[in-house]
C-alpha cells in the first residue's frame, strides 16, 4: 500500500503545516492503514477507527509532547501511536517484544500516562495539571474519555475535583454510545438527551458571540446574559451535570468533521478553567455499518471491537468452531444451566457481557441479567444487596478488574458473610493485552480476606462442580478463577458433583516429589510426570482445586512421605498459594524442601500466552528443569521462589 502522508510523519510536528483538506486525506490514510494492519496482526480495531479525526485534530492543535494528552484505556489510541513515531512498528502491536496495545510511559514521551482499565484519564490529567500549576509551568492538559468509561465512578471523582481546583484542563468526551457492549445506565441516557437538544448550544453560542462584539459586552452584558444562560439551560437541556460540576460545556459536535474539530479546539484550548468538549463518533467508522436503525451498527461495533490476527484485506475471518470450549464459553453455558435449575440466581457483569460469555445468558434470561457498566465496585455492592434478600448473585468480572472492587468485597460482602459467587475470567496470563490485564493478583488479594473461599477448576467439568458447590453453601463468599484458555474437558450434559469444601484430588500417586497444582496447569504436569518416569523421578500430582481453605488432611499425609514439595500456580508467588502451603508446612515442622513456582515479582509484559508461560518457566520444559534441579538436592527445610 502506497502512503502519501504516513511515510513522512515522524512526529505530530510534521502535520501542523497541513491544510484542512490534507488533514482529511491523512485521516483516511490512517483509517485504511489501521484496518489493513490490525486485521492482519490482531488488536483493538473499532475503538481507534472512531477516534482518528479526533486524534489528528488534537495533535494538530496542541503542541504535544509539551502539551500533555492523556487517553482513557488505550483502545482508541492506535492513531496516536501512528502519529507519534511508531508507524513503522505498528505491525508488532500486542506481539511479544513489540508495541503495547495500550499506553506505556516507557514506550514514548507522548504517552503521558499508562492506561489499561477505563475511567482513569480525568483524574490522571488533573494530577498532571495540578503538577503544572505547582511547578509554575505553562502547558495545556487534555484528557480523552469515552462515554462508556464515563460510567465509572473514578471519572466522576475526577470531574468533581476538577471543578473544585478550577484549573485549565480540557476533557474530550468521545461519545459513541458504546464501551465494548452497548452502554447502560442513566449517564448514557443523559448524553443521548443532550445530543437531541442542540438548540441550547446554538442559542447559547450565538448570544455569547454577539456579546463579544459589543464594546461593553465582556463586562456588564455577560453578567446579565449569564442569568439568561441559566434560564436557557433549564428550558432546553435535560440536566446540566457538567456545568454544575464546574466545567464549561461545549457541544455536541461531529467527531468525524476534522474542520469543525480543529476550529473548536483552537477556540477553547486557552480557556483558563475546566472545559468539556462533547463529540459524537461512530465506533468502527470505515468498517462497520453506521445505520443504527437497521440494528447492525452496535452488532458490528461489538464484533470489531477487537479482532484476531490472520485476517486480510480488511476482512475479518470467522473464528473456527473449536470442539473444546474455552473457560469463558463454559461459564456462559453453566450460567444458563444453573438459571434453568434455580430461580434464585442472577448474573451481574461490569460492561463485559461479551468478554465473560454472558451474551447467551442475557438473551435467555434478560430479567435476571444486570450490566452495571464500568463500575466494578458498584457491581459488587449491588450483588451484596441481592444476597441480603435471599438471592444468589453470580458476579462475572475479569480478575484484574475485580481488584478495583477489593474494598467492596471486604466490607460489603465478606464481613457480612454474604454468599456472593465471583467468577473471575482472565486469571493468570491474559496474553497480548499485557500487564494491565494479567490476572496475577487475585489469589493473593482474595486469600487474605477472612471467610472467603478461593477455588480454581482444572477443567470445564470441574468448573461445574465448583459452581454448584458454591450454590450449595450459603455462609461464605465463593470465588472461582480460571484462565483465558481452553477448558480442556467439558461435557454439556454432565452431572454436577458437590465437592467437600477444601478437598483436593490426587491425580497421580508418586514417591519422590509432591507437586501441588492450581488450575489447568495440572495437565502440563501430567506430561512432565510421564517424561520424568524415564529418569527415575516419581511424581505425585495433586489438583488443589480449593486454594482456600486447603486440604489439611492431605498436607498432613505428605509431611513424612516426601522430602520435596513443589507448588505451581498461574498467579503471583508473593502472597499466593505456594506461600499458603509453605506457611502451613513450616508451622507443622516439615523438614523437607519447598519450591514455589508462579508469576515472578515483576510485571509480565504482553505476548502470546505460550510465549509468556515459557519466559517465566511455567511451560513443560521449564518445569522439567525445575524438578530435575530440585531432585539433586535434598536437605533440611528451606523455601525457594
Amino acid at each position: 500500500m502506497q502512503h502519501k502522508y504516513l511515510k513522512n510523519i515522524h512526529s505530530p510536528k510534521d502535520i501542523r503545516g497541513y491544510s484542512i483538506e490534507e488533514l482529511q486525506e491523512l485521516c483516511e490514510e490512517i483509517r485504511n492503514y489501521t484496518i489493513d494492519t490490525v486485521t492482519t496482526v490482531g488488536g483493538h480495531l473499532a475503538p481507534t477507527l472512531g477516534a482518528i479525526e479526533l486524534t489528528v485534530a488534537l495533535h494538530y492543535v496542541f503542541n504535544t509532547p509539551t502539551d500533555k494528552l492523556i487517553w482513557d484505556v488505550g483502545h482508541q489510541a492506535y492513531a496516536h501511536k501512528i502519529l507519534t513515531g511508531r508507524f513503522s512498528k505498528m505491525d508488532t502491536i500486542r506481539q511479544y517484544g513489540g508495541l503495547s496495545g495500550f499506553l506505556k510511559i516507557n514506550e514514548s514521551e507522548y504517552d503521558v500516562f499508562g492506561a489499561g482499565h477505563a475511567s482513569t484519564s480525568i483524574s490522571a490529567a488533573l494530577g498532571v495539571a495540578a503538577a503544572r500549576d505547582q511547578k509554575k509551568l505553562d502547558y495545556k492538559v487534555a484528557a480523552v474519555i469515552g462515554d462508556g468509561s464515563l460510567t465509572g465512578g473514578l471519572a466522576y471523582e475526577g470531574l468533581n475535583n476538577s471543578g473544585i481546583l478550577n484549573t485549565q484542563i480540557l476533557v474530550v468526551l468521545n461519545d459513541n454510545e458504546m464501551s465494548i457492549s452497548p452502554n447502560v445506565g442513566a449517564m448514557s441516557k443523559y448524553l443521548t438527551r443532550i445530543t437531541t437538544n442542540p438548540l441550547y448550544n446554538k442559542i447559547r453560542n450565538e448570544i455569547w458571540n454577539i456579546t463579544d462584539s459589543l464594546p461593553w459586552g465582556k463586562k456588564l452584558s455577560k453578567k446579565i446574559l449569564h442569568k439568561i444562560d441559566e434560564s436557557l439551560k433549564a428550558l432546553l437541556v435535560p440536566g446540566v451535570l457538567f456545568d454544575e460540576l464546574g466545567f464549561r460545556y461545549f457541544g455536541p459536535i461531529d467527531g468525524h468533521d476534522i474542520k469543525e474539530l480543529v476550529k473548536t479546539l483552537k477556540n477553547i484550548k486557552n480557556i483558563d478553567q475546566p472545559v468539556l468538549l462533547h463529540i459524537l463518533t461512530k465506533k468502527g467508522k470505515g468498517m462497520v455499518s453506521t445505520n443504527e436503525d437497521d440494528g447492525e451498527y452496535h452488532k458490528d461495533a461489538v464484533k470489531f471491537h477487537a479482532v484476531k490476527p490472520s485476517s486480510s484485506n480488511g476482512q475479518v475471518k470467522d473464528t473456527p468452531i473449536n470442539t473444546i470450549p474455552s473457560f469463558q464459553d463454559v461459564f456462559g453455558y453453566l450460567s444458563r444451566e444453573v438459571a434453568r435449575n434455580r430461580d434464585d440466581t442472577i448474573c451481574i457483569t461490569a460492561a463485559m457481557r461479551e468478554g465473560t460469555g454472558l451474551v447467551p445468558y442475557e438473551k435467555e434470561f434478560p430479567n435476571r441479567y444486570f450490566d452495571v457498566g464500568i463500575a466494578e465496585g458498584h457491581g459488587v455492592t449491588f450483588s451484596a444487596g441481592f444476597a441480603t434478600q435471599g438471592l444468589r448473585p453470580i458476579v462475572a468480572i475479569y480478575s484484574t478488574f475485580l481488584q478495583r472492587a477489593f474494598d467492596h468485597i471486604v466490607h460489603d460482602v465478606a464481613i457480612q458473610h454474604l454468599p456472593v459467587i465471583f467468577c473471575m475470567d482472565r486469571a493468570g496470563i491474559a496474553g497480548e493485552d499485557g500487564p494491565t490485564h494479567h490476572g496475577s493478583l487475585d489469589i493473593a488479594y482474595l486469600r487474605c480476606i477472612q471467610d472467603m473461599i478461593v477455588t480454581a477448576p482444572r477443567n470445564g467439568n470441574e468448573f461445574r462442580h465448583l459452581l454448584y458447590s458454591a450454590l450449595n453453601q450459603n455462609k461464605s463468599p465463593f470465588s472461582i478463577r480460571y484462565p483465558k484458555s481452553s477448558a480442556i474437558d467439558f461435557e454439556e450434559n454432565g452431572q454436577a458433583e458437590l465437592l467437600p469444601i477444601g478437598s483436593w484430588e490426587v491425580l497421580r500417586s508418586g514417591s519422590d516429589i509432591a507437586v501441588l497444582t492450581v488450575g489447568p496447569i495440572s495437565y502440563t504436569i501430567e506430561k512432565v510426570a510421564k517424561d520424568l518416569d524415564a529418569d527415575g523421578i516419581s511424581i505425585e500430582l495433586v489438583n488443589c482445586r480449593f486454594i482456600k481453605p486447603m486440604d489439611e488432611s492431605y498436607l498432613k499425609s505428605l509431611i513424612n512421605r516426601f522430602q520435596t514439595v513443589l507448588t505451581i500456580e498461574e498467579g503471583a508467588i508473593t502472597g499466593g498459594f505456594g506461600d499458603a502451603v509453605s506457611s502451613w508446612l513450616l508451622e507443622h515442622n516439615y523438614q523437607g524442601k519447598i519450591k514455589r513456582l508462579g508469576l515472578p515479582d515483576k510485571f509480565i509484559q504482553h505476548g502470546k500466552r505460550d510465549e509468556l508461560l515459557s519466559e517465566i518457566g511455567l511451560d513443560k520444559s521449564g518445569i522439567i528443569g525445575t524438578i530435575k534441579s530440585l531432585m539433586k538436592i535434598k536437605s533440611n527445610t528451606f523455601i525457594e521462589s
